[in-house]
């Protein structure tokens, strides 16, 4: 449990800073989206950079349990395979992200879900 409540306190208001920030700023992150987009050395990068510390979270807490702790394990999950996809297929994270971007609403519903998932492991992570 003690591994559980660090991860929700460190991984709880990362979630909830980046959730506010695209909420707040729609604009600038989608040009910092199209950006990254434009360039496959930061796709790789962002690979990397999602890779390792999803690898981290699932070999310390790989746990399947009926409870909120599993939403770390997913985000850990998430975080391999989506770390994986960019440093495998990066022409493809261009073209979803490109066709994403086009339909105008992804910051709106990326950011919420950061939002509602960053507030549900802060709540859990310090109210214990």
């Amino acid at each position: 449990m003690q591994t559980s409540l660090f991860l929700a306190k460190l991984i709880g208001p990362f979630l909830l800073a980046i959730g506010v920030g695209m909420l707040a700023n729609r604009a600038s992150y989608r040009a910092m989206a199209e950006e990254l987009l434009r360039s496959r050395v930061l796709i790789y990068f962002a690979g990397i950079l999602a890779l390792l510390p999803g690898l981290a979270v699932v070999l310390t807490h790989n746990m399947w349990t009926a409870d909120w702790r599993v939403l770390i394990t997913l985000i850990g999950w998430l975080a391999v395979f989506g770390g994986l996809f960019h440093i495998v297929f990066p022409e493809q994270i261009t073209k979803m992200g490109t066709a994403m971007i086009a339909k105008g609403n992804i910051m709106t519903i990326r950011g919420s879900s950061m939002l509602v998932l960053g507030a549900a492991l802060s709540f859990f992570g310090y109210s214990a």
